[in-house]
């Protein structure tokens, strides 16, 4: 931009006078310094008196406890804004320092707006999330199993903390035999990321000295710059990397942070980790009174099996005697159902024969012979019904055909005083054309034929001789 300016009105002694400036000349030279010493500020405040004009264009005021800042933003870097500013919301917008100069109003010309506070928190979960998803640490193929049946689990929280103290509580009502190591860890403010994935380096290098078998990193509820620790890449990367299985257990139900996506289990408090990953002492006194009445019925069923074998024994301890007669008796039924069965199969024989000659009479030649005789009885008199009849049809169309060829005969035409005439080729003669004299000729007549000769042809009309 030109920064010289020219005066509009001159004194007679210009060396003593100063340069008198134009208002237009003195904002557009205010407006250069201030863009060439600010070209770039990022401030943050209160949005107020915000105005939406059909342009497109937003005008606002940016606000703390002592000042004002007028703003304009213009809509094609407003489009680009992930959220609806509203007045009395905190925001923190980047852009140059400049003047209107039709007004002479001092102003910012923003070109980027976000929230502050939670808002930028938010935003920055939401692009970490979507980063970190690219890269696959949130698949449920990476994921390790989380059970019931781990002997020794690692806490990663604070020492003081409400959180530990309710995964100890839940592990000692639910399962006393499970041990539990602690690594107390900062779980807000600037060092607790770098605390919590030093823990859990820690937990996985002794994993095999201590004995861990899974791991339980988590806090109580709080807001999202409480729960700050928890979004940060490190402690992600730090989770995903880890050989022991992890839990995220952050915050209450409804918050969720980055650590539990990429962990291998996600429980919405540190209670309902403890639940999840203990078997309930109960339910093991449960299972052992079950087996120790499985085991009462099984001696139970064993007993009174024994019992039925002994009464079983002596029943058959019998005297020779009464077993000779026993055999006799048996012997009887054998031979009565002996003859039983031989009675039944010669009747069901007798059956058998008397439907094979049914069934020989059916078939028998004889048989056959007058059923076809019959059949070619049968079939004679349709012949001859259908010769008959094709006579009658045959009959009634040669009447039909010699009515129609009497009529269209030609020789009812001559019979009529007509008659034909053909050349000596055997040609029909249909013009004089023809003929020449001399040519003999043939007349057929109704009841005779005329051999002439041609002594001249005359056309009709004509009274000159061909």
């Amino acid at each position: 931009m030109d920064n010289r300016f020219t005066p509009t009105k001159t004194s007679p002694d210009a060396e003593q006078n100063p340069a008198v400036l134009s208002v237009s000349s003195l904002n557009r030279l205010a407006r250069s310094l201030l863009e060439g010493h600010f070209p770039a500020v990022i401030v943050e405040g209160e949005i107020s008196n915000l105005a939406q004009p059909s342009s497109g264009h937003w005008y606002l005021t940016l606000k703390d406890s002592k000042s004002q800042l007028r703003c304009a933003m213009f809509a094609n870097r407003n489009r680009m804004v992930r959220f609806r500013p509203e007045s009395g919301q905190q925001v923190i917008v980047r852009g140059k320092l400049s003047i209107y100069e039709g007004r002479g109003d001092y102003q910012l010309i923003i070109d980027s707006m976000e929230e502050a506070g939670d808002g930028a928190l938010s935003r920055a979960f939401e692009e970490l999330k979507a980063r970190l998803q690219a890269e696959g640490l949130f698949d449920e193929e990476s994921k390790q199993e989380i059970h019931d049946g781990f002997r020794h689990i690692g806490l990663i929280s604070s020492a003081t903390g409400a959180a530990v103290r309710d995964l100890i509580t839940v592990f000692k009502r639910r399962f006393p035999a499970i041990r539990l190591t602690l690594f107390p860890v900062s779980v807000q403010g600037q060092n607790a990321p770098g605390e919590i994935v030093a823990a859990i380096e820690s937990a996985n290098r002794l994993r095999t000295k201590l004995g861990i078998e899974a791991l339980i990193v988590g806090r109580g509820g709080g807001s999202l710059e409480d729960l700050q620790a928890f979004n940060e890449e490190s402690v992600a990367r730090a989770i995903f990397a880890s050989e022991l299985p992890v839990t995220s257990a952050v915050g209450h139900e409804v918050d969720f942070t980055i650590a539990d996506f990429v962990a291998d289990l996600r429980a919405p408090t540190p209670s309902a980790a403890a639940e999840l990953m203990s078997p309930a002492q109960q339910d093991y006194f449960d299972h052992f009174a079950a087996y120790r009445q499985m085991l009462d019925q099984a001696f139970s069923r064993k007993l009174q099996f024994l019992r039925q074998s002994l009464v079983s024994l002596q029943r058959h301890l019998k005297r020779p005697d009464r077993r000779l007669q026993e055999r006799a008796q048996y012997l009887d039924g054998l031979e009565a159902r002996l003859l039983r069965a031989q009675k039944q199969r010669l009747g069901s024989s007798r059956s058998q024969l008397e439907q094979l000659r049914r069934s020989m009479s059916a078939v028998s030649p004889q048989s056959r012979l007058q059923r076809t005789r019959e059949d070619l009885l049968r079939l004679q008199n349709a012949l001859s019904q259908a010769i008959r009849h094709q006579l009658r049809n045959s009959e009634i169309q040669l009447a039909n055909f010699s009515r129609n060829l009497q009529t269209v005969s030609p020789l009812n035409t001559l019979a009529r005083g007509y008659s034909i005439t053909f050349a000596q080729s055997g040609q029909l003669v249909r013009s004089i054309e023809n003929l020449n004299n001399g040519d003999e000729l043939l007349t057929r007549l109704g009841d005779g034929e005329i051999r002439s000769a041609v002594i001249e042809t005359r056309e009709l009309g004509d009274k000159s001789e061909s």
